[in-house]
């Protein structure tokens, strides 16, 4: 082990012997008393050297046996402590890039304030390059967002969609203007290879691994609202989680985010919607046959947010939490711009099996 202070912590003493490490609530952290030999000693935990050093130095300075082994326990426990070589072997590969981890600096120190296990930062950031995610839609929200992902060093970003690329579908990190005319897939494969910070690491012969995430994000704004369900059956049926996104009526909406069988999915949604409202499908037929609109009200600004929290989620998923999206739309209106929770219940009559799971049915969304 070779510990080293997490850097993403700022430091500041708030008197001569106690310590803050952060400045946010969220992970600040106050330390103390601490002795002037330890607080000379903090600064040796920088990642360059190995415990057997760092004891040598201990003993240079008159600091009591165990000390060292002492004040790495206190902080590995305090989750203030990291592992400059720890990972595993995919982070030592990841480690052999410099330039690649240059471009992920920033990513890294933010994964190293959410774990707090030396070194499981940058095991994190080198299993994100064996994520296969595909994002379904290249519209203002799918196209940005995919290269979101790219950016974050997910290894493989897959874009569906139809059509070609129209002046609406232009925006700032996603299809560029000059690509008004081209196959939005072929445009927005292009986009996903320029925001990553490297190729994806080479994979051994055999199968092409299964999907990790699929991201829904239509371009139309009824597919947005109300998910066609038949759409995700292949998703439910083959057990491969995925997130509902877009951007409806100037609303942003992220989830929900379906984990098959365990949480709720676009047919519990539709089956509360009717429950609540017995004109729902009346108003969902208009609707779908409706006459296609020349502009869709989703301004870049409000499709950049949602890109954005939706790339936050499907992350937090590849880093192995439960996304806040699981169970839960969550919506930002323009003007008011505060995010919004709406649950989604899992339904007993949705043949999903989420209801069975969960054992209860809460309130469904609208």
């Amino acid at each position: 082990m070779h510990p080293r202070v997490k850097p993403a912590l700022r430091r500041g003493w708030r008197d001569l012997d106690t310590v803050q490490f952060g400045m946010t609530p969220a992970h600040a952290l106050t330390l103390g008393p601490m002795d002037r030999a330890t607080q000379g000693f903090l600064d040796l935990l920088d990642g360059t050297r190995g415990l057997p050093l760092l004891r040598e130095e201990a003993r240079l300075r008159d600091l009591p046996d165990g000390h060292v082994d002492g004040l790495v326990r206190g902080l590995a426990g305090a989750g203030l402590l990291d592992d400059a070589r720890g990972g595993g072997p995919d982070a030592d590969a990841l480690r052999g890039r410099g330039e690649v981890l240059e471009r992920l600096g920033p990513d890294l120190a933010a994964l190293s304030l959410l774990t707090p296990e030396p070194g499981e930062a940058m095991r994190l950031l080198a299993a994100r390059r064996r994520a296969r995610v595909r994002v379904r839609g290249a519209g203002r929200v799918g196209a940005v967002l995919a290269a979101l992902l790219s950016g974050a060093g997910v290894g493989s970003v897959e874009v569906e969609d139809e059509g070609r690329v129209e002046p609406g579908d232009v925006a700032p990190g996603g299809l560029p203007a000059e690509a008004v005319g081209e196959p939005r897939r072929e445009a927005a494969r292009r986009a996903v290879r320029a925001a990553a910070p490297d190729r994806p690491p080479s994979r051994e012969q055999g199968p092409e691994p299964g999907l990790t995430l699929v991201v829904l994000a239509p371009r139309d704004d009824v597919g947005v609202y109300a998910p066609d369900p038949a759409a995700a059956e292949p998703l439910i049926a083959s057990g491969v989680p995925h997130l509902y996104v877009g951007v409806v009526e100037a609303t942003g909406t992220v989830g929900p985010f379906v984990l098959p069988g365990e949480t709720a999915c676009a047919g519990c949604l539709q089956q509360s919607r009717l429950d609540a409202d017995p004109t729902w499908p009346r108003l969902l037929a208009q609707w779908r046959s409706g006459r296609r609109r020349p502009a869709l009200p989703c301004d870049l600004a409000l499709a950049a947010t949602v890109a954005g929290l939706a790339a936050t989620h499907a992350l937090n998923f590849l880093d192995g939490h439960t996304p806040p999206a699981c169970g839960t739309r969550w919506e930002i209106s323009a003007p008011a711009l505060q995010w919004r929770a709406r649950p989604v219940a899992a339904h007993p009559e949705c043949g999903c099996g989420a209801a069975r799971e969960t054992g209860s049915v809460r309130e469904g969304a609208t």
